[in-house]
């Protein structure tokens, strides 16, 4: 069984009509694990609702500033309105991302629990989301936030954060490179939003990778870096447990980005990474085509069960 972490609270989260990132992203994906051949595999939990986790708040302001949280909270409750030209904050968003940022935090859990994968199925997405800022449809560094809980916990001494979304997790990045115990690999789309992650960034502790790849890449370009980059990188690192940012908009059909991924490709970085660990925490970033976006988590989850 593969625990997937889910809550229709996920949906509050509003941000328009037009907008990419929009609720029923999720429902698709729902949907279609639910009539997947190995439905009967799936475990669904609901996250822990936030005010009863209580390192919550103290792990958010690890990743984030007081002012900045204090921010999101008061848009949100003063009604809703944006962050920046394409981060919309609805009126339940605040406590929206505050359950997404504990899905995650459960999603550890889980994993070390078992010793295997599990999927968190939330909403509001992170990477992006930067100490005092929220940027590109992200409201906290969940990832992030993931990795500092993780290091408090018993026999957790290092945790690695693998990004495959199209885009740079830069808010990711610059919340984890101070720190030794951390490591963070983005494979991404460059040029593209939002501009950062050149590979001669290594971090402050030569703890970080990044990967830029042309625009037009598929996976005749991904597999190699796989195998001579990323797989040598996160196996040197030797972390405790694995945490993948998984945005699937590098799928050929995403309309964000000119990245030429096929859904099953997923599969194939899911069984890179099941090489390494099956201690993984995969937590939804990007993907915004519906249908490519369902059949890259199945793909992914697929290889888990196997």
């Amino acid at each position: 069984m593969l625990p997937v972490i889910y809550s229709d609270e996920f949906l509050d989260h509003k941000t328009g009509k037009y907008h990419p990132e929009k609720p029923e992203r999720l429902t698709a994906i729902a949907n279609a694990l639910k009539t997947a051949t190995f439905a009967d595999k799936i475990a669904w939990r609901s996250p822990t609702p936030a005010p009863e986790q209580p390192e919550l708040m103290s792990l958010l302001v690890k990743a984030h500033s007081p002012a900045y949280i204090k921010k999101l909270s008061l848009i949100a409750s003063s009604g809703g309105g944006p962050l920046d030209g394409d981060t919309p904050v609805s009126p339940r968003s605040y406590d929206v991302a505050l359950l997404a940022v504990s899905a995650w935090l459960d999603g550890v859990e889980a994993v070390l629990k078992s010793g295997n994968p599990a999927f968190v199925l939330a909403r509001p997405p992170g990477h992006h989301a930067e100490s005092d800022a929220g940027m590109g449809f992200c409201l906290f560094s969940n990832a992030a936030i993931a990795a500092f809980f993780a290091l408090e916990q018993p026999g957790i001494n290092r945790v690695a954060i693998l990004d495959w979304d199209v885009h740079h997790g830069n808010g990711t990045q610059a919340i984890v490179e101070t720190h030794p115990q951390i490591a963070y690999c983005s494979l991404h789309q460059y040029p593209c939003y939002p501009g950062t992650g050149r590979a001669t960034e290594r971090g402050f502790y030569n703890n970080v990778l990044n990967l830029p790849v042309p625009p037009g890449s598929d996976i005749t370009v991904y597999q190699p870096l796989f195998e001579k980059k990323v797989v040598p990188f996160l196996t040197s690192f030797e972390a405790d447990l694995l945490i993948v940012s998984a945005g699937y908009d590098a799928n050929a059909a995403d309309p964000l980005a000119s990245i030429n991924l096929q859904s099953e490709d997923y599969g194939l970085f899911t069984d890179y990474c099941l090489g390494l660990t099956r201690k993984i925490l995969f937590g939804l970033e990007g993907g915004y085509d519906f249908d490519a976006l369902s059949q890259s988590v199945l793909a992914t989850i697929e290889r888990c069960l196997l």
